[in-house]
């Protein structure tokens, strides 16, 4: 490393702002459908994500009256800007759910340009957009034109590899009055397979005055850092890699400010972390499904644990909040008494 990015990498005064909105930190919780609900955002928030984007929410509010959407919908205690992304193929209903969620209290709407799944694609929005440019300007200029807050977009390098036209789309957007991009370094094609490239990134990055943010296998301080550097992006975006590892955050802001590594969060640290989060998702969701939606989160939070694969097989069998507490009050006891007897 030359002089030159030890000087940089140590700022501590990277700050990008959207509209009103100056944002204090490098990292950016990604909208993951099924993953960022309010319970997993708020706590990534206090580990040190500056912004969290809400999980997408379909542009067809004829569909809003279920309760999963209306738990998406959910934004009380939240810190500002609250985040929320649509998804549609129709710049009407688009601009129609953007009115909708602005009066719910969203302060920033983010567009999915960027989902691959295929119940999304056939439907003629996520990714699958990006194949028809014109449609792109239309749902961009209808958006922003809809709302007076802040509009965003989340998009990928193109529709396959072949097709690659992530430049034209930043451009597009910029020419939109869209006020920020974030950019998975994959194509449509590419789905999740293989790994982000990050070349287009950059080009995206020079050929817009808009902040970019880059997304795709940021799985660590240091990668999260050599990203940054590469592409001159304005953050990074992080979604998989915050699945049962919400400190993900505290520890790139650590590395970017200090160059140094944080020590891996303690067990009893992990434990309260769990149980928190365990709690506020039987508090959100209620007695019913709340302890339902917990087993995904344990199951990532414990899949680098030597021995945990039976406990989650235990775990996964148990409906009851309060077992699934103690049960892992129980697990975490287990696991600190062998650490003692090792130490």
């Amino acid at each position: 490393m030359t002089a030159t990015t030890t000087t940089r990498s140590l700022q501590t005064n990277h700050v990008f702002s959207i509209g009103p909105y100056t944002i204090d930190s490098q990292m950016i919780l990604a909208p993951m459908a099924g993953v960022t609900d309010r319970p997993f955002r708020q706590l990534c928030r206090s580990l040190g994500a500056g912004l969290v984007i809400s999980e997408m929410l379909t542009a067809d509010a004829s569909l809003w009256g279920s309760r999963k959407s209306s738990l998406r919908m959910d934004h009380t205690g939240e810190a500002e800007p609250i985040a929320v992304q649509i998804a549609g193929g129709d710049p009407d209903m688009m601009a129609e759910a953007a009115r909708l969620n602005a009066a719910n209290g969203a302060q920033i709407i983010d567009i999915n340009m960027g989902c691959p799944a295929k119940k999304v694609c056939k439907k003629a929005a996520g990714s699958a957009l990006l194949k028809d440019e014109q449609l792109v300007a239309d749902i961009l200029q209808a958006v922003v034109k809809s709302v007076d807050i802040p509009v965003t977009l989340k998009f990928r390098t193109g529709w396959s590899n072949e097709e690659r036209n992530a430049v034209r789309i930043a451009s597009i957007a910029e020419d939109a009055g869209i006020q920020a991009l974030a950019i998975h370094g994959r194509t449509r094609a590419d789905a999740f397979a293989g790994q982000a490239e990050y070349d287009t990134i950059a080009s995206v990055v020079n050929a817009v005055k808009i902040p970019v943010f880059a997304n795709g296998d940021i799985d660590s301080p240091h990668k999260a850092k050599t990203v940054l550097d590469y592409t001159g992006a304005a953050a990074v975006m992080i979604g998989r890699a915050a699945q049962g590892r919400p400190w993900i955050f505290r520890e790139i802001a650590h590395y970017l400010q200090t160059g140094e590594q944080l020590p891996e969060p303690s067990l009893i640290e992990v434990r309260d972390i769990l149980s928190t989060h365990l709690r506020e998702l039987y508090r959100f969701y209620g007695e019913f499904m709340g302890p339902r939606i917990a087993r995904k989160h344990v199951s990532w939070y414990l899949q680098t644990v030597p021995g945990s694969g039976i406990f989650r097989k235990t775990f996964n069998a148990i409906d009851n909040a309060e077992e699934q507490q103690t049960s892992i009050q129980n697990f975490f006891e287990q696991l600190l008494t062998k650490e003692e007897k090792a130490a």
